[in-house]
């Protein structure tokens, strides 16, 4: 299959070191009319496996049939997890399948404009790219309407090109080169329930345990997914996992309970299960039973999509970094706050002196700090400081403070 590859940063930089050439801003840059060609000179750091999609984003608030005009986009989990974990400075990766048309094309293009290695997704001359339409609830007055602050998405992707994806993808040689140097491989749920086949490939990379490589399953529970297929097949694959991220509200739907001691039993196996409890607070329970538990940020929510993602990728970040667990914990928070208070999938990341003052922060000071999309205000803070774009030449520069 034809390939679109990008070029790679060499080693892991700090957290926040950029991972793509300045130029490579989605913000302030059209997108390339040609992806590069050569192969990546060095391995990514993380490798994200599964389905993304172009997504229609609406000009206004309101029930769709009031929308006059929509704005291209793309999302999907795994890919914005991998988008965010390049502009947090660690190398990364994403393998799927896309369409042979505009909507696949815009895929990689953007995700190359992050700094995501994308050398390893496969273009299908015979399947679309997915789509989805994003529903902004506002003020309208119409009963139809979502209401501020909500959103709702609306899936056109069966018989898509990620839907193909299968365990022939260990055969493939760029797929192979990638997997094989990856300190961190993030899997999620939606993958299980698009086919047999993606079920089949999910087993397969689960069963390929390999030394110092770390792999991150996160639910990601859509019931509409699972209409026509059993759901029964998630509880073994959660369980094979190094590392496991459940809401509780998601897990209280798929599982009967939310509570991180009883998931912690029903799940064994990780060395480590963070469970999220939307805006309270996120707990990671370790194999042997301890347990850390971090509230969330304060925040002013500007559109509730994309920070279930964004705290994955914070918290994998800190995790590939080395950072202690209550570090970790609010790495994700923060990147999760800023993502609740941007429209589309991709946070917006605060300066990095700003980002290790508050994980530095006491509890009192966390407690206190509020995210807003005008910027972050803290007692740790002399002012409020205010949000940088989200790309890889605007990243946040971390270190290891609190490293173990």
């Amino acid at each position: 299959m034809p390939r679109q590859d990008a070029a790679a940063s060499p080693g892991t930089p700090p957290l926040g070191t950029p991972t793509a050439p300045p130029s490579a801003s989605p913000a302030a840059t059209p997108l390339p009319a040609a992806l590069p060609t050569a192969l990546p000179t060095a391995l990514p750091t993380a490798v994200c496996v599964g389905e993304s999609m172009a997504v229609l984003l609406p000009d206004r608030p309101g029930p769709l049939e009031s929308v006059e005009t929509f704005r291209l986009g793309v999302g999907g989990a795994e890919s914005n997890v991998a988008g965010a974990l390049a502009a947090l400075g660690v190398p990364s990766a994403w393998i799927s399948r896309v369409g042979d048309d505009g909507f696949g094309r815009r895929l990689l293009g953007e995700l190359t404009a992050r700094g995501v290695d994308v050398s390893a997704v496969a273009v299908d001359p015979h399947r679309p790219t997915g789509l989805y339409l994003k529903e902004v609830g506002g003020t309208t007055g119409d009963r139809h309407d979502l209401g501020p602050g909500r959103s709702r998405l609306h899936y056109h992707r069966r018989g898509s090109a990620a839907a193909a994806l299968s365990p022939a993808l260990l055969a493939d040689p760029a797929a192979a080169r990638l997997l094989a140097g990856a300190r961190l491989l993030h899997l999620s749920g939606i993958t299980a329930a698009l086919s047999d086949d993606c079920l089949a490939l999910l087993r397969a990379l689960l069963a390929e345990r390999r030394p110092g490589r770390l792999v991150s399953f996160d639910l990601n529970w859509r019931p509409a997914l699972w209409r026509d297929r059993d759901p029964a097949v998630l509880p073994p694959l959660l369980d094979a996992a190094d590392l496991l991220l459940l809401g509780a509200d998601e897990a209280e739907t798929a599982f009967g309970t939310g509570d991180p001691r009883e998931l912690r039993r029903r799940f064994p196996s990780p060395a480590t299960l963070v469970v999220k409890d939307a805006a309270r607070l996120v707990t990671a329970v370790e194999r042997d039973g301890t347990a850390v538990a971090e509230p969330a940020l304060a925040v002013e929510v500007v559109e509730a999509t994309g920070a279930g993602d964004a705290f994955a990728a914070g918290y994998l970040a800190g995790t590939v970094r080395g950072l202690d667990q209550r570090r970790r914990l609010r790495l994700g928070h923060l990147s999760a706050a800023c993502a609740l208070t941007a429209h589309g999938d991709q946070a917006e990341l605060p300066p990095g002196p700003v980002v290790g003052a508050l994980l530095d922060a006491s509890p009192a000071a966390w407690a206190a700090t509020r995210v807003a999309a005008d910027g972050i205000t803290s007692p740790v803070l002399p002012g409020p400081a205010h949000l940088t774009a989200s790309t890889a030449s605007t990243a946040p520069v971390l270190g290891t403070r609190g490293a173990r």
